[in-house]
Formats: structure tokens, C-alpha cells, sequence
């Protein structure tokens, strides 16, 4: 099973690229959930609602958490954004 230690430890690899810190040193990460087929959700709340590294940052913290051994899947909800429904759709697509 997938833990919220698991999670938040591959999210300290996603790092602001304008800061050099990390979004869970940020704060930036919020509400992690797994639920019971190991399926992750988190919120990712920019510092800035027209953030433009925002994108970026959420297709890493993606691709950082699906790296964990036994993740089915993950989806990234970004909220304060001025674009979120749009990044949201472009981030969270299926593949």
C-alpha cells in the first residue's frame, strides 16, 4: 500500500524553479489522498494565481509520485491559478 509518507517524500523532488525550494517545503502541496487501489490525488496551490511555472511544476509532481512502486494513478488538482480549469484538463488528460 501506498502511504502519504511515500507521496510527499517523491513530491520533495519537485522543486520551484524561481524559489529552488521545494513544493512541499513551500506548502504549496495540499490534501493528499490514496485510496484504497492506490490511486493519489493532491491539490497544488501556487504561491502566485498567474504562476507560469505552475504547468511545469505539476506535470513534474505527476511524474515524481507515479515513479512510486504500486501508484495506479495520480491526479493533480491546481487551484489559485488564473488558468486552472485549463491546466487542470491539459494535466490530468488520459495518456
Amino acid at each position: 500500500m501506498v502511504s502519504k509518507e511515500d507521496v510527499i517524500k517523491a513530491l520533495k523532488n519537485v522543486i520551484d524553479p524561481h524559489i529552488g525550494i521545494s513544493i512541499v517545503d513551500m506548502g504549496l502541496v495540499k490534501n493528499v489522498e490514496i485510496d484504497e487501489e492506490n490511486n493519489v490525488s493532491f491539490e497544488l496551490i501556487p504561491t502566485n494565481p498567474a504562476c507560469m511555472s505552475v504547468m511545469g511544476m505539476a506535470l513534474g509532481a505527476k511524474e515524481e509520485v507515479k515513479k512510486i512502486d504500486g501508484v495506479k494513478d495520480v491526479k493533480v488538482v491546481v487551484k489559485g491559478h488564473i488558468m486552472e480549469d485549463d491546466i487542470n484538463k491539459i494535466i490530468n488528460s488520459s495518456e
